[in-house]
């Protein structure tokens, strides 16, 4: 019994330098930046460990951003510090998800001007999408790549505008001279985050090295990363002066060195990056682009109609809504449209000021209000919509809630009669919801725009 004793002094003694070193850096893994920061100040070891070993800040990415997210080993080639990494990926973190365009933007041929942007990640990159309804009469959204955000072996920032939303990215094409802005038609930018909730995208300008052959940055541009007004990384200048100030003809020998380097073929490819480079030359600089985060994208089980949703209007079209509660207790729901149209972009579509769903049974009046309507759908599931009602959930509803149109909110004084006002909000007992006025004999059955992370229901842009 005596050795009771003795095994509660070795169990006394035992403290974590004991674990074996992989057992240390799997717990150390799952600590963030500022904790490990305060365990690594209880020992000179442990600040040695935590400052500079590869491996712990691996685990540490990879616990946080790998496995289902991105290739942890694929940034930077593989070839940054992984404490680099996890800094960096920590910032761009807070770009994931949904953000909504404010101020006007007219759009272009190839990209028209899209309400929603949706970042996502990548093996080794970030990429910025414009979300717009699609005009095929469905719940298909139109999903056009448009950013580009990178690092390079050196560590460095790399983004890219991509106006035909049509470069693949790889990993040589980011780490070495290839992507070339002049042979993808792409535009340096910066991405400044103003917080956490705004971002501006804005075109970026030429920095050049210390000389014509420095590889610091591709094709002699380096692109900046603002945070709360900070800059990250390096800015590269010339010694005689600001690039603003660099004489023309120097910029198009500039423009021509890279472009020899990166294009073989004699004369006649000389002359399509000249070509080229005119053209870039004379085409209009950007406007900076502002967008805002949309925080609560998604229901929680406390705010069950919560989130980004579409639905097909009264006019047989796709159209985005977003339903927020307020602080005050009460939803509203907002139309999301292109605000380079006059008076849109969040045009107000129903409120409440009560959060409280009505349990079933409903009365039969509820019923018939309920039942006797259409519910609007795509063309093609129209024919097949009350089996698909009956045969799911979908059309199940679980709970009700009296709501009225914004209409009479926007119309100070407007005397309107309550049936032109008055509407439903049934939510389903597979999470969606849909809704309608009095005045009118149909439901707009809403859906997901995405879900888990990813959206549904994609397809690819064509300009034809």
């Amino acid at each position: 019994m005596a050795s009771n004793g003795n095994d509660g002094d070795i169990k006394s003694s035992f403290s974590f330098s004991d674990f074996p070193e992989d057992v240390q850096i799997c717990i150390l893994s799952f600590l963030d930046q500022s904790e490990l920061g305060t365990f690594a100040s209880t020992s000179k070891r442990f600040l040695s460990l935590c400052r500079h070993d590869q491996r712990l800040w691996f685990s540490m990415c990879d616990r946080r951003w790998g496995r289902s997210k991105t290739l942890i080993n694929k940034w930077g080639n593989g070839k940054i510090s992984y404490k680099l990494l996890y800094k960096t990926l920590l910032e761009y973190e807070n770009l994931i998800g949904f953000w909504r365009r404010c101020g006007t933007s007219a759009g272009t041929a190839v990209q028209p001007s899209s309400p929603l942007v949706f970042f996502e990640w990548g093996p080794f990159y970030i990429t910025g999408s414009r979300v717009s309804p699609s005009k095929t009469r469905t719940y298909e959204v139109i999903k056009l790549p448009f950013l580009w955000i990178s690092l390079t072996s050196k560590g460095e920032s790399i983004n890219y505008l991509d106006p035909e939303g049509k470069l693949e990215l790889s990993e040589n094409l980011v780490d070495s001279g290839e992507l070339s802005v002049l042979d993808n038609d792409l535009i340096p930018v910066n991405v400044s985050f103003m917080g956490k909730c705004h971002v501006v995208l804005e075109e970026s300008v030429i920095s050049i090295g210390n000389s014509l052959n420095s590889s610091s940055s591709p094709n002699g541009r380096f692109i900046k990363v603002h945070s709360s007004g900070n800059v990250r990384g390096k800015e590269y200048e010339d010694v005689s002066g600001s690039p603003g100030s660099l004489p023309d003809r120097l910029m198009s020998e500039i423009y021509q060195h890279f472009a020899n380097r990166t294009s073989p073929g004699g004369n006649g490819s000389s002359r399509r990056q000249r070509r080229k480079e005119k053209e870039k030359q004379g085409r209009r600089k950007l406007e900076p682009e502002h967008f805002v985060k949309i925080v609560n994208c998604s229901p929680t089980p406390a705010r069950p109609l919560q989130g980004l949703w579409k639905g097909i209007g009264d006019d047989m079209s796709l159209e985005f809504y977003l339903t927020s509660y307020d602080d005050i207790g009460g939803i509203a729901c907002r139309r999301i449209e292109d605000s380079s149209r006059p008076f849109n972009g969040y045009n107000p579509v129903f409120w409440t000021s009560s959060t409280a769903l009505i349990e079933p049974p409903f009365s039969a009046e509820e019923e018939y209000e309920y039942h006797s309507r259409v519910h609007l759908r795509p063309p093609a599931e129209v024919d097949d919509c009350h089996d698909h009602l009956q045969r799911s959930d979908h059309g199940a509803v679980s709970r009700m809630l009296h709501m009225t149109s914004s209409y009479d909110l926007v119309i100070p004084g407007t005397t309107i009669n309550p049936r032109q006002v008055e509407g439903r909000i049934w939510q389903y007992r597979n999470g969606t919801y849909g809704f309608g006025f009095l005045r009118n004999n149909y439901v707009i059955d809403l859906k997901h725009i995405a879900q888990d992370g990813h959206l549904l229901d994609t397809m690819e842009f064509s300009n034809d």
